[in-house]
Protein backbone atom coordinates (compact mmCIF):
# COMPACT_ATOMS: atom_id res chain seq x y z
CA UNK A 1 0.00 0.00 0.00
CA UNK A 2 1.30 3.42 -0.91
CA UNK A 3 0.89 5.87 1.94
CA UNK A 4 -2.34 7.52 0.91
CA UNK A 5 -5.36 8.95 2.64
CA UNK A 6 -8.88 9.53 1.38
CA UNK A 7 -10.22 13.05 1.71
CA UNK A 8 -13.65 12.57 0.23
CA UNK A 9 -13.17 11.36 -3.33
CA UNK A 10 -9.53 12.55 -3.46
CA UNK A 11 -6.72 10.13 -2.73
CA UNK A 12 -3.91 12.14 -1.19
CA UNK A 13 -0.33 11.00 -0.58
CA UNK A 14 1.53 11.84 2.62
CA UNK A 15 5.25 11.58 3.12
CA UNK A 16 5.06 10.67 6.80
CA UNK A 17 4.11 7.01 7.07
CA UNK A 18 4.02 4.21 9.63
CA UNK A 19 4.63 0.52 9.03
CA UNK A 20 2.27 -2.25 10.08
CA UNK A 21 4.15 -5.34 11.25
CA UNK A 22 2.54 -8.77 10.91
CA UNK A 23 1.84 -10.22 14.38
CA UNK A 24 2.75 -13.63 12.94
CA UNK A 25 5.86 -13.11 10.82
CA UNK A 26 7.14 -9.79 12.14
CA UNK A 27 7.43 -8.54 8.56
CA UNK A 28 6.08 -5.24 7.22
CA UNK A 29 2.72 -6.01 5.60
CA UNK A 30 1.32 -2.52 5.03
CA UNK A 31 1.98 1.17 5.51
CA UNK A 32 -0.32 4.02 6.41
CA UNK A 33 -0.17 7.81 6.58
CA UNK A 34 0.53 9.40 9.93
CA UNK A 35 -2.35 11.86 10.24
CA UNK A 36 -2.80 14.74 12.65
CA UNK A 37 -5.65 16.88 13.94
CA UNK A 38 -5.50 19.12 10.86
CA UNK A 39 -6.14 16.11 8.63
CA UNK A 40 -9.06 15.16 10.86
CA UNK A 41 -10.55 18.64 10.68
CA UNK A 42 -10.10 18.74 6.90
CA UNK A 43 -11.95 15.44 6.57
CA UNK A 44 -14.76 16.72 8.79
CA UNK A 45 -15.08 19.89 6.70
CA UNK A 46 -15.37 17.82 3.52
CA UNK A 47 -18.02 15.62 5.16
CA UNK A 48 -19.98 18.67 6.32
CA UNK A 49 -19.91 20.23 2.86
CA UNK A 50 -21.04 16.95 1.29
CA UNK A 51 -24.10 16.61 3.54
CA UNK A 52 -26.42 18.52 1.23
CA UNK A 53 -25.62 16.33 -1.78
CA UNK A 54 -25.88 13.19 0.32
CA UNK A 55 -29.30 14.20 1.61
CA UNK A 56 -30.51 14.95 -1.93
CA UNK A 57 -29.31 11.61 -3.29
CA UNK A 58 -32.03 9.08 -3.97
CA UNK A 59 -32.51 5.95 -1.94
CA UNK A 60 -32.23 3.88 -5.09
CA UNK A 61 -28.77 5.35 -5.78
CA UNK A 62 -27.59 4.63 -2.25
CA UNK A 63 -28.96 1.09 -2.33
CA UNK A 64 -27.28 0.45 -5.68
CA UNK A 65 -24.11 1.84 -4.10
CA UNK A 66 -24.16 -0.76 -1.35
CA UNK A 67 -25.00 -3.58 -3.74
CA UNK A 68 -22.07 -2.56 -5.93
CA UNK A 69 -19.73 -2.67 -2.94
CA UNK A 70 -21.06 -6.09 -1.92
CA UNK A 71 -20.47 -7.36 -5.44
CA UNK A 72 -16.89 -6.05 -5.47
CA UNK A 73 -16.27 -7.65 -2.07
CA UNK A 74 -17.28 -11.01 -3.51
CA UNK A 75 -14.88 -10.52 -6.41
CA UNK A 76 -12.01 -9.59 -4.07
CA UNK A 77 -12.84 -12.04 -1.28
CA UNK A 78 -9.53 -13.87 -1.18
CA UNK A 79 -7.38 -10.75 -1.46
CA UNK A 80 -9.20 -8.97 1.36
CA UNK A 81 -9.20 -12.09 3.54
CA UNK A 82 -5.45 -12.40 3.11
CA UNK A 83 -5.03 -8.72 3.99
CA UNK A 84 -6.89 -9.31 7.26
CA UNK A 85 -4.60 -12.27 8.00
CA UNK A 86 -1.51 -10.24 7.12
CA UNK A 87 -2.39 -7.33 9.38
CA UNK A 88 -4.00 -8.90 12.46
CA UNK A 89 -2.99 -12.57 12.25
CA UNK A 90 -6.54 -13.90 12.00
CA UNK A 91 -6.53 -17.48 10.63
CA UNK A 92 -7.35 -17.38 6.93
CA UNK A 93 -10.45 -19.57 7.29
CA UNK A 94 -11.93 -17.09 9.77
CA UNK A 95 -10.77 -14.12 7.67
CA UNK A 96 -12.82 -15.51 4.78
CA UNK A 97 -15.80 -15.83 7.11
CA UNK A 98 -15.35 -12.18 8.08
CA UNK A 99 -15.43 -11.12 4.42
CA UNK A 100 -18.58 -13.18 3.89
CA UNK A 101 -20.20 -11.61 6.94
CA UNK A 102 -19.21 -8.16 5.69
CA UNK A 103 -20.95 -8.87 2.38
CA UNK A 104 -24.07 -9.88 4.32
CA UNK A 105 -23.88 -6.76 6.52
CA UNK A 106 -23.65 -4.42 3.54
CA UNK A 107 -26.45 -6.25 1.73
CA UNK A 108 -28.63 -6.26 4.82
CA UNK A 109 -28.19 -2.51 5.29
CA UNK A 110 -29.46 -1.94 1.76
CA UNK A 111 -32.42 -4.28 2.26
CA UNK A 112 -33.28 -2.67 5.60
CA UNK A 113 -33.23 0.88 4.29
CA UNK A 114 -35.48 -0.01 1.37
CA UNK A 115 -38.22 -1.02 3.80
CA UNK A 116 -37.73 1.52 6.61
CA UNK A 117 -40.38 4.18 6.72
CA UNK A 118 -42.10 6.68 8.94
CA UNK A 119 -45.47 6.31 10.60
CA UNK A 120 -48.78 8.12 10.70
CA UNK A 121 -50.04 9.38 14.05
CA UNK A 122 -53.68 9.70 15.19
CA UNK A 123 -53.56 13.13 16.80
CA UNK A 124 -57.22 12.90 17.80
CA UNK A 125 -56.58 9.84 20.00
CA UNK A 126 -56.63 12.02 23.14
CA UNK A 127 -59.32 14.43 24.23
CA UNK A 128 -56.85 17.32 24.07
CA UNK A 129 -56.03 16.57 20.42
CA UNK A 130 -57.82 17.11 17.15
CA UNK A 131 -58.00 15.49 13.76
CA UNK A 132 -54.99 16.32 11.57
CA UNK A 133 -52.73 14.66 9.07
CA UNK A 134 -49.72 13.78 11.18
CA UNK A 135 -46.73 11.60 10.52
CA UNK A 136 -43.00 11.33 11.08
CA UNK A 137 -40.16 10.66 8.67
CA UNK A 138 -36.54 9.64 9.19
CA UNK A 139 -33.82 11.95 7.91
CA UNK A 140 -30.03 11.52 7.89
CA UNK A 141 -28.40 12.83 11.04
CA UNK A 142 -25.54 14.49 9.14
CA UNK A 143 -21.86 13.75 9.69
CA UNK A 144 -21.00 10.43 11.34
CA UNK A 145 -17.61 9.73 12.89
CA UNK A 146 -16.84 6.00 12.89
CA UNK A 147 -13.96 4.62 14.99
CA UNK A 148 -13.25 0.90 14.71
CA UNK A 149 -11.05 -1.78 16.41
CA UNK A 150 -8.59 -4.42 15.22
CA UNK A 151 -10.34 -7.68 16.09
CA UNK A 152 -12.87 -7.51 13.22
CA UNK A 153 -11.18 -4.89 11.03
CA UNK A 154 -13.57 -5.35 8.09
CA UNK A 155 -17.01 -6.32 9.36
CA UNK A 156 -17.07 -3.84 12.23
CA UNK A 157 -16.26 -1.10 9.74
CA UNK A 158 -19.16 -2.34 7.62
CA UNK A 159 -21.50 -2.16 10.62
CA UNK A 160 -20.84 1.59 10.71
CA UNK A 161 -20.30 2.60 7.08
CA UNK A 162 -23.15 0.69 5.46
CA UNK A 163 -25.99 1.94 7.72
CA UNK A 164 -24.61 5.49 7.82
CA UNK A 165 -24.17 5.88 4.06
CA UNK A 166 -27.36 4.14 2.96
CA UNK A 167 -29.30 6.43 5.32
CA UNK A 168 -27.89 9.49 3.52
CA UNK A 169 -25.21 10.56 5.99
CA UNK A 170 -21.59 11.44 5.32
CA UNK A 171 -18.83 9.66 7.24
CA UNK A 172 -15.31 10.20 8.51
CA UNK A 173 -13.76 6.82 9.30
CA UNK A 174 -10.84 6.38 11.65
CA UNK A 175 -9.93 2.70 11.41
CA UNK A 176 -7.69 0.80 13.78
CA UNK A 177 -3.96 1.48 13.28
CA UNK A 178 -3.42 -2.30 13.30
CA UNK A 179 -5.28 -2.84 10.01
CA UNK A 180 -4.94 0.24 7.80
CA UNK A 181 -4.83 -1.62 4.50
CA UNK A 182 -7.98 -3.63 5.24
CA UNK A 183 -9.91 -0.42 5.85
CA UNK A 184 -8.29 1.26 2.83
CA UNK A 185 -9.35 -1.49 0.44
CA UNK A 186 -12.89 -1.52 1.81
CA UNK A 187 -13.29 2.27 1.73
CA UNK A 188 -11.90 2.37 -1.79
CA UNK A 189 -14.77 0.16 -2.97
CA UNK A 190 -17.24 2.75 -1.68
CA UNK A 191 -15.36 5.80 -2.95
CA UNK A 192 -14.65 4.47 -6.45
CA UNK A 193 -18.14 3.03 -7.04
CA UNK A 194 -20.05 4.49 -9.96
CA UNK A 195 -22.97 5.03 -7.56
CA UNK A 196 -20.95 6.85 -4.89
CA UNK A 197 -22.22 10.07 -3.37
CA UNK A 198 -19.36 12.51 -3.93
CA UNK A 199 -17.20 13.15 -0.85
CA UNK A 200 -19.57 11.19 1.42
CA UNK A 201 -16.71 9.12 2.87
CA UNK A 202 -13.27 10.16 4.09
CA UNK A 203 -10.65 8.05 5.87
CA UNK A 204 -8.06 9.32 8.34
CA UNK A 205 -5.52 7.29 10.28
CA UNK A 206 -4.08 7.93 13.71
CA UNK A 207 -4.44 7.51 17.44
CA UNK A 208 -5.42 9.87 20.25
CA UNK A 209 -4.72 13.20 18.51
CA UNK A 210 -6.85 12.35 15.50
CA UNK A 211 -9.57 10.71 17.56
CA UNK A 212 -9.82 13.67 19.92
CA UNK A 213 -10.08 16.14 17.04
CA UNK A 214 -12.91 14.10 15.53
CA UNK A 215 -15.00 13.71 18.66
CA UNK A 216 -14.59 17.24 20.04
CA UNK A 217 -15.43 19.04 16.80
CA UNK A 218 -18.88 20.60 16.50
CA UNK A 219 -19.30 19.16 12.99
CA UNK A 220 -20.29 15.53 13.69
CA UNK A 221 -23.80 14.71 14.81
CA UNK A 222 -23.07 11.03 15.52
CA UNK A 223 -20.06 9.30 17.09
CA UNK A 224 -20.03 5.52 16.61
CA UNK A 225 -17.20 3.84 18.50
CA UNK A 226 -16.19 0.24 19.13
CA UNK A 227 -13.30 -0.27 21.52
CA UNK A 228 -12.20 -0.09 25.14
CA UNK A 229 -14.02 1.27 28.17
CA UNK A 230 -11.33 3.89 28.99
CA UNK A 231 -11.59 5.38 25.50
CA UNK A 232 -15.38 5.17 25.67
CA UNK A 233 -15.25 7.21 28.87
CA UNK A 234 -13.12 9.86 27.18
CA UNK A 235 -15.54 10.07 24.26
CA UNK A 236 -18.53 10.39 26.58
CA UNK A 237 -16.90 13.23 28.51
CA UNK A 238 -15.55 15.14 25.49
CA UNK A 239 -18.08 14.64 22.70
CA UNK A 240 -20.55 17.32 23.77
CA UNK A 241 -24.15 17.26 22.57
CA UNK A 242 -24.05 14.51 19.99
CA UNK A 243 -25.58 11.10 19.47
CA UNK A 244 -22.99 8.69 20.86
CA UNK A 245 -23.08 4.94 20.26
CA UNK A 246 -20.52 2.90 22.20
CA UNK A 247 -19.79 -0.81 21.90
CA UNK A 248 -17.26 -1.45 24.63
CA UNK A 249 -15.85 -4.34 26.62
CA UNK A 250 -17.35 -7.49 28.01
CA UNK A 251 -16.86 -10.35 30.43
CA UNK A 252 -19.09 -12.98 28.88
CA UNK A 253 -20.33 -15.80 31.09
CA UNK A 254 -22.33 -18.99 30.72
CA UNK A 255 -23.98 -21.45 33.08
CA UNK A 256 -23.84 -25.21 32.49
CA UNK A 257 -26.89 -26.82 34.07
CA UNK A 258 -26.88 -30.50 35.06
CA UNK A 259 -29.69 -31.02 32.53
CA UNK A 260 -27.55 -29.70 29.64
CA UNK A 261 -26.13 -31.66 26.72
CA UNK A 262 -22.53 -31.69 27.95
CA UNK A 263 -20.98 -32.69 24.63
CA UNK A 264 -22.69 -29.74 22.93
CA UNK A 265 -21.80 -27.40 25.77
CA UNK A 266 -18.12 -28.40 25.80
CA UNK A 267 -17.81 -28.08 22.02
CA UNK A 268 -19.51 -24.69 21.80
CA UNK A 269 -17.80 -23.28 24.91
CA UNK A 270 -14.41 -24.24 23.48
CA UNK A 271 -15.23 -22.35 20.30
CA UNK A 272 -16.62 -19.38 22.21
CA UNK A 273 -13.61 -19.10 24.49
CA UNK A 274 -10.84 -19.43 21.93
CA UNK A 275 -12.08 -18.21 18.55
CA UNK A 276 -9.99 -15.24 17.34
CA UNK A 277 -7.56 -16.10 20.18
CA UNK A 278 -10.09 -14.78 22.68
CA UNK A 279 -9.83 -11.27 21.21
CA UNK A 280 -13.59 -10.76 21.02
CA UNK A 281 -15.78 -8.52 23.19
CA UNK A 282 -18.14 -11.46 23.72
CA UNK A 283 -15.41 -14.05 24.11
CA UNK A 284 -16.46 -16.62 26.73
CA UNK A 285 -14.44 -15.91 29.86
CA UNK A 286 -16.45 -17.32 32.79
CA UNK A 287 -18.14 -20.75 32.85
CA UNK A 288 -20.26 -21.50 35.90
CA UNK A 289 -20.73 -25.27 36.09
CA UNK A 290 -23.17 -27.18 38.25
CA UNK A 291 -21.18 -29.13 40.87
CA UNK A 292 -22.85 -32.41 39.92
CA UNK A 293 -21.29 -32.35 36.45
CA UNK A 294 -18.27 -30.09 37.02
CA UNK A 295 -15.56 -32.75 36.67
CA UNK A 296 -17.21 -34.38 33.66
CA UNK A 297 -17.63 -31.06 31.87
CA UNK A 298 -14.05 -30.01 32.65
CA UNK A 299 -12.76 -33.28 31.19
CA UNK A 300 -14.83 -32.85 28.02
CA UNK A 301 -13.69 -29.25 27.58
CA UNK A 302 -10.05 -30.20 28.00
CA UNK A 303 -10.54 -32.87 25.33
CA UNK A 304 -12.13 -30.37 22.94
CA UNK A 305 -9.39 -27.80 23.60
CA UNK A 306 -6.65 -30.29 22.75
CA UNK A 307 -8.15 -30.67 19.27
CA UNK A 308 -7.54 -27.01 18.36
CA UNK A 309 -4.80 -26.30 15.84
CA UNK A 310 -2.55 -23.40 16.84
CA UNK A 311 -0.07 -22.19 14.26
CA UNK A 312 0.36 -20.34 10.99
CA UNK A 313 -2.73 -18.24 10.21
CA UNK A 314 -2.19 -18.95 6.51
CA UNK A 315 -3.04 -22.66 6.88
CA UNK A 316 -6.67 -23.59 6.24
CA UNK A 317 -6.93 -25.86 9.28
CA UNK A 318 -5.48 -23.38 11.80
CA UNK A 319 -7.97 -22.42 14.48
CA UNK A 320 -5.80 -19.99 16.46
CA UNK A 321 -3.08 -17.66 15.25
CA UNK A 322 -1.08 -15.06 17.17
CA UNK A 323 -2.31 -12.44 19.57
CA UNK A 324 -2.22 -8.92 18.18
CA UNK A 325 1.15 -7.94 19.72
CA UNK A 326 3.79 -8.83 22.30
CA UNK A 327 2.09 -6.86 25.05
CA UNK A 328 -1.11 -8.88 24.60
CA UNK A 329 0.79 -12.17 24.93
CA UNK A 330 2.72 -11.00 27.99
CA UNK A 331 -0.45 -9.69 29.60
CA UNK A 332 -2.22 -13.02 28.99
CA UNK A 333 0.60 -14.93 30.68
CA UNK A 334 0.40 -12.62 33.68
CA UNK A 335 -3.34 -13.37 33.98
CA UNK A 336 -2.58 -17.09 34.17
CA UNK A 337 0.31 -16.71 36.59
CA UNK A 338 -1.77 -14.48 38.84
CA UNK A 339 -4.63 -17.00 38.91
CA UNK A 340 -2.23 -19.87 39.76
CA UNK A 341 -0.78 -17.82 42.61
CA UNK A 342 -4.33 -17.30 43.91
CA UNK A 343 -5.04 -21.04 43.89
CA UNK A 344 -6.42 -21.84 40.44
CA UNK A 345 -5.06 -24.68 38.30
CA UNK A 346 -4.63 -24.99 34.52
CA UNK A 347 -6.12 -28.08 32.87
CA UNK A 348 -3.47 -27.79 30.16
CA UNK A 349 0.07 -26.53 30.61
CA UNK A 350 0.07 -22.76 29.97
CA UNK A 351 2.51 -21.74 27.27
CA UNK A 352 3.22 -19.12 24.67
CA UNK A 353 5.85 -18.70 21.99
CA UNK A 354 6.21 -15.03 21.25
CA UNK A 355 2.74 -13.84 20.25
CA UNK A 356 1.42 -17.40 19.91
CA UNK A 357 -0.54 -18.04 23.10
CA UNK A 358 -2.01 -21.50 23.45
CA UNK A 359 -5.59 -21.98 24.75
CA UNK A 360 -5.82 -22.18 28.53
CA UNK A 361 -8.63 -23.65 30.65
CA UNK A 362 -8.43 -22.75 34.34
CA UNK A 363 -10.22 -24.75 37.07
CA UNK A 364 -10.66 -24.25 40.82
CA UNK A 365 -11.33 -20.60 40.09
CA UNK A 366 -13.01 -18.37 42.69
CA UNK A 367 -15.15 -15.28 42.17
CA UNK A 368 -12.66 -12.93 43.80
CA UNK A 369 -9.82 -13.74 41.39
CA UNK A 370 -8.83 -11.00 38.95
CA UNK A 371 -9.02 -13.46 36.05
CA UNK A 372 -12.78 -13.64 36.62
CA UNK A 373 -13.51 -10.06 37.62
CA UNK A 374 -11.78 -8.22 34.75
CA UNK A 375 -11.86 -8.50 30.96
CA UNK A 376 -9.03 -10.80 29.85
CA UNK A 377 -9.25 -10.45 26.04
CA UNK A 378 -7.06 -13.52 25.51
CA UNK A 379 -7.57 -17.28 24.96
CA UNK A 380 -8.19 -18.01 28.67
CA UNK A 381 -11.40 -19.37 30.16
CA UNK A 382 -12.22 -20.06 33.81
CA UNK A 383 -14.45 -22.80 35.23
CA UNK A 384 -16.25 -21.94 38.48
CA UNK A 385 -18.14 -24.58 40.47
CA UNK A 386 -21.68 -23.69 41.66
CA UNK A 387 -24.46 -25.70 43.26
CA UNK A 388 -27.35 -24.34 41.20
CA UNK A 389 -28.52 -21.60 38.85
CA UNK A 390 -29.65 -19.72 41.96
CA UNK A 391 -26.00 -19.48 42.93
CA UNK A 392 -24.70 -18.83 39.40
CA UNK A 393 -27.10 -16.02 38.49
CA UNK A 394 -25.87 -13.32 40.92
CA UNK A 395 -22.28 -14.31 40.20
CA UNK A 396 -22.83 -13.83 36.46
CA UNK A 397 -24.49 -10.47 37.08
CA UNK A 398 -21.77 -9.36 39.49
CA UNK A 399 -19.74 -7.68 36.76
CA UNK A 400 -19.39 -4.10 35.57
CA UNK A 401 -20.01 -5.48 32.07
CA UNK A 402 -23.19 -6.75 30.48
CA UNK A 403 -22.76 -7.56 26.81
CA UNK A 404 -23.89 -11.17 26.27
CA UNK A 405 -24.52 -14.16 28.56
CA UNK A 406 -25.75 -17.67 27.90
CA UNK A 407 -26.99 -20.81 29.62
CA UNK A 408 -26.90 -24.45 28.59
CA UNK A 409 -29.98 -26.18 29.97
CA UNK A 410 -32.98 -28.34 29.16
CA UNK A 411 -34.88 -26.96 32.15
CA UNK A 412 -37.54 -24.49 31.02
CA UNK A 413 -37.59 -22.69 34.36
CA UNK A 414 -33.84 -22.00 34.10
CA UNK A 415 -34.37 -20.70 30.56
CA UNK A 416 -37.16 -18.37 31.65
CA UNK A 417 -35.19 -17.02 34.58
CA UNK A 418 -32.07 -16.50 32.47
CA UNK A 419 -34.01 -14.43 29.96
CA UNK A 420 -35.67 -12.26 32.61
CA UNK A 421 -32.96 -11.97 35.28
CA UNK A 422 -29.55 -11.95 33.56
CA UNK A 423 -28.29 -8.38 33.11
CA UNK A 424 -26.95 -8.19 29.56
CA UNK A 425 -27.78 -6.84 26.14
CA UNK A 426 -28.09 -10.36 24.73
CA UNK A 427 -29.07 -13.75 26.18
CA UNK A 428 -28.37 -17.02 24.36
CA UNK A 429 -29.92 -20.34 25.30
CA UNK A 430 -27.99 -23.56 24.56
CA UNK A 431 -25.10 -21.90 22.78
CA UNK A 432 -22.05 -19.80 23.56
CA UNK A 433 -22.42 -16.12 24.51
CA UNK A 434 -19.98 -15.44 21.65
CA UNK A 435 -22.78 -16.11 19.16
CA UNK A 436 -23.68 -13.08 17.08
CA UNK A 437 -25.81 -12.70 13.99
CA UNK A 438 -25.29 -9.46 12.09
CA UNK A 439 -29.04 -8.96 11.66
CA UNK A 440 -29.68 -8.85 15.42
CA UNK A 441 -29.60 -5.82 17.74
CA UNK A 442 -26.16 -5.95 19.30
CA UNK A 443 -24.91 -3.99 22.26
CA UNK A 444 -24.69 -4.06 26.02
CA UNK A 445 -25.65 -2.56 29.36
CA UNK A 446 -23.52 -1.19 32.19
CA UNK A 447 -19.93 -0.53 31.03
CA UNK A 448 -20.46 -2.58 27.89
CA UNK A 449 -21.85 0.49 26.18
CA UNK A 450 -24.88 2.39 24.94
CA UNK A 451 -26.81 2.08 21.70
CA UNK A 452 -27.19 -0.89 19.39
CA UNK A 453 -25.60 -2.12 16.17
CA UNK A 454 -27.05 -4.34 13.48
CA UNK A 455 -28.10 -2.47 10.30
CA UNK A 456 -31.70 -1.71 11.29
CA UNK A 457 -30.73 -0.51 14.73
CA UNK A 458 -27.67 1.40 13.55
CA UNK A 459 -29.80 3.21 10.98
CA UNK A 460 -32.13 4.26 13.79
CA UNK A 461 -29.12 5.58 15.73
CA UNK A 462 -27.84 7.46 12.67
CA UNK A 463 -31.07 9.16 11.64
CA UNK A 464 -33.28 11.86 13.13
CA UNK A 465 -37.06 11.75 13.41
CA UNK A 466 -38.90 14.73 11.93
CA UNK A 467 -42.50 15.09 13.03
CA UNK A 468 -45.03 16.69 10.62
CA UNK A 469 -48.53 18.00 11.35
CA UNK A 470 -50.88 19.24 8.60
CA UNK A 471 -53.96 20.96 10.05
Amino acid sequence: MNAKIFFGSIESAKENISDRISPYSGEIVSTAPVCNKHDALKALSIARDACAEAKKSTLSQRCDWLLDVASKLKQNREDIAKTITDEVGKPIAFARVEVDRCIETVTLAHETMRTMHGETISTDAMASGKKTTSFFVREPAGVVVAITPFNFPLNLVAHKLAPALVAGNTVVLKPTPEAPLTAYKFAKLFIESEYAVKDALSVVYGDAEVGNALITSNIPRVISFTGSVPVGNIITKNAGIKKVSLELGGNAATYIDKSADLDLAASRCTLGAFVNSGQVCISLQRIYVNADIYDEFASKMAKETKKLVVGSPYEDDTFMGPLIDDNAAQRAMKWVESAIEEGASPLLTPRHEGRMFYPCVMVDVRDDMAIVCQEVFAPIVSLVKVNSFDEALPKMNNSPYGLQFSVFTNDLSVTQRAISELEAGGIIINDMPTLRFDIQPYGGVKLSGVGREGPKFAIEEMTEIKSVIIC
